[in-house]
């Protein structure tokens, strides 16, 4: 069994001005006001916008990240339907092969620490759900009917692409206090990032 930190990697190439310009160029479409487009004016626009509540004209761009974290957590990930994912399947995925090291790759949980009784109470319980799954591997189930053991803590991977303006809906709901802390564990490094790299449309949140 191996036992990770989630972590993500932005796909996209991410140019934060290039952004604004594009999104700019569509926003000033609805008030026919192209001809004031100058080399400072996106952001002055974007914020007029995102203080307005304009947030459909952010939708004219997206960003595709590449997330691991723990399977519980992507359940919650999937509820944001204005997006696209694709994920790690349990159905077809041998955790008993070399590809994957012969073994488990879990998450491990932020809310505990490893000398407290509740860490080793799950870590004992990973042992024994890994050794029962490799068992049901060596038995001849296939792994999808071997995943049926599988915990939410399994190691997952999922791409997922939004546009700008459920990214900003995403970070609202799953950075907040009321978060899962796994969701948050995750999360708000992502905005963290992307207010890093994009000016303006995330930095209310």
């Amino acid at each position: 069994m191996k036992i990770i930190s989630p972590h993500f990697t932005i796909e996209s190439q991410i140019n934060g001005t290039e952004i604004l310009k594009l999104i700019e160029q569509a926003g000033r479409t609805a008030y026919k006001s192209e001809d004031r487009i100058t080399s400072g004016s996106s952001e002055k626009f974007l914020k007029m916008l995102i203080n307005r509540g304009h947030y459909s004209v952010i939708e004219h761009y997206s960003i595709t990240v590449r997330v691991l974290c723990d399977r519980g957590v992507t359940h919650e990930i999937v509820r944001h339907r204005l997006a696209s994912y694709t994920q790690e399947s349990t159905r077809y995925c041998n955790y008993s092969k070399g590809k994957f090291g012969n073994e488990l790759t879990i998450i491990k949980p932020c809310f505990w620490k490893e000398d407290d009784e509740k860490y080793r109470i799950w870590k004992e319980t990973i042992l024994v759900i890994e050794e029962s799954y490799k068992k049901l591997i060596e038995k001849g189930a296939t792994p999808q009917e071997a995943r049926s053991v599988l915990p939410n803590s399994l190691k997952t991977e999922i791409v997922m692409t939004m546009n700008l303006r459920e990214w900003r809906h995403f970070f609202e709901l799953r950075t907040s206090e009321g978060a899962h802390p796994q969701m948050r564990e995750i999360a708000i490094p992502i905005l963290k990032e992307f207010q890093n790299q994009i000016p303006i449309i995330f930095d209310d949140i």
